[in-house]
């Protein structure tokens, strides 16, 4: 593990070739994704949604949707595919009634907030809620980028893929998610390039 948070930042690199040999455990991903999903999300809903295809038969039904990424595609040890759920409002409470099991929230609380972000949140027109819960979804994914170089891992986020074909693939509904990214992970085999950033000084305005 590594816990150099400015390491894992500033080290981090696309890295499109991996190690065939080298697999990733179930757990290990589990636990990757755990840590990950430690990222905000608005009102706390979480609609994020993580598909680990780890396995030959999976890569080969993801591989015709990745035109041009089957290299991440074919060595890497996981592509994971980050769905957001556009209707979060129906499982949210979950995580409510946890919280309030856990002494985070009280009862009462729960039961003002709760169905006033879910009244919120069903009136949400398709085009806003998209908006809300890509955002969500978006910084679980970058968090489990860095938390996967903290693992000793690559990554490579990507998003030049074939949205409708990857749904129907996993058999989900456009109504109900839409997709986010892919993140291919494994061992590096060939080191990603360092890239510029845009000086700090042309991007930021202070009022």
């Amino acid at each position: 593990m590594n816990n150099d948070f400015k390491d894992i930042l500033l080290g981090r690199r696309s890295v499109k070739v991996y190690d065939k040999n080298v697999k990733i455990s179930n757990e290990e991903l589990l636990k990757m994704i755990e840590e990950a999903t430690s990222a905000p999300s608005s009102v706390n809903f979480q609609p994020w949604k993580f598909v680990v295809v780890n396995t030959e038969e999976g890569k080969k039904k993801l591989r015709p949707h990745v035109t041009f990424n089957t290299e991440q595609n074919d060595t890497s040890s996981a592509m994971i595919v980050v769905l957001a759920d556009l209707k979060p409002q129906k499982s949210a409470e979950k995580i409510y009634d946890k919280a309030v099991e856990k002494g985070y929230m009280s009862k009462e609380v729960k039961e003002k907030l709760f169905p006033m972000y879910t009244k919120m949140y069903d009136s949400f027109s398709k085009k806003q809620m998209i908006e809300v819960v890509k955002i969500d979804a978006s910084l679980a994914s970058m968090q489990l980028m860095l938390v996967a170089r903290s693992h000793g891992y690559a990554t490579n986020a990507i998003g030049g893929f074939d949205s409708e074909g990857v749904l129907n693939m996993l058999g989900l509904s456009k109504n109900e998610y839409c997709t986010v990214m892919l993140i291919s992970i494994g061992k590096a085999a060939k080191e990603g390039r360092p890239s510029v950033r845009r000086d700090v000084r042309d991007i930021v305005t202070f009022l």
